[in-house]
């Protein structure tokens, strides 16, 4: 089933400038910039790729493979910036790089919201490195499989858009990882399902325990009670 095509209210063009932290150079490549929107009705979700730098490379076409629900709404920003390298943990990200997701979010009122982002395997321990919250202030992200990583989305989107009962999840997947793309794949066909946070809660209890107690510490520590 095809998604409904909806013209992005808030950017014509996307550029594709391969500039960011990683390393520079051009694409002479623009492509119109999309939000597509599957189904209908609640549970609305919102996964969004491509969020910064040279990253769409290894998550924009997860999203633009993928189809409509069986309940509910999904909505997808395949790309959202290919411009320089700015962490999502920066105080000015949302409000500058991530204007479009942050519009969408109050357009839309999301219950559940997904980012892809990747990660160069040289920086798995800085990631998910127990040391992380000391380091740098946010938790360690949890290893689940085939290189994909699962942790929370920036703490600034997190307090400031969503409400507690809210499910808000980042995945980091391996860069150049044929593997790790298709368990990230398969990891948001199970999310477009979900409806809701505490189902998600016990999809990973059963499935991946180590880490759903991780991180459902994690958020205890940081957030306060689930």
């Amino acid at each position: 089933m095809k998604a409904d095509e909806v013209k992005d209210p808030f950017s014509n063009k996307t550029s594709f400038s391969n500039e960011s932290g990683y390393e520079s150079g051009n694409i002479n490549e623009q492509v119109d910039s999309v939000i597509n929107v599957y189904g209908h009705g609640k549970p609305i979700r919102l996964f969004v790729a491509g969020l910064h730098g040279q990253e769409w490379k290894d998550t924009t076409e997860i999203l633009k493979d993928i189809r409509s629900p069986k309940t509910g709404t999904l909505a997808l920003i395949p790309l959202v910036s290919s411009e320089k390298y700015v962490s999502t943990l920066e105080a000015d990200y949302y409000p500058e790089t991530g204007k479009k997701i942050l519009k969408a979010i109050e357009k839309l009122k999301p219950e559940i919201y997904i980012e892809l982002h990747s990660y160069a395997r040289e920086n798995l321990e800085k990631l998910a490195g127990k040391d992380r919250l000391d380091r740098i202030g946010v938790p360690a992200y949890s290893i689940l499989k085939e290189g994909v990583l699962l942790g929370s989305v920036s703490p600034w989107i997190r307090k400031n858009y969503f409400p507690k009962e809210a499910l808000c999840l980042s995945f980091e997947i391996q860069k150049g990882n044929t593997r790790s793309r298709k368990f990230a794949a398969f990891m948001l066909d199970t999310l477009k399902e979900t409806r809701s946070r505490d189902e998600f809660i016990e999809y990973m209890k059963k499935e991946f325990p180590v880490q759903a107690k991780k991180a459902i510490d994690d958020y205890r520590r940081f957030y306060g009670e689930i």
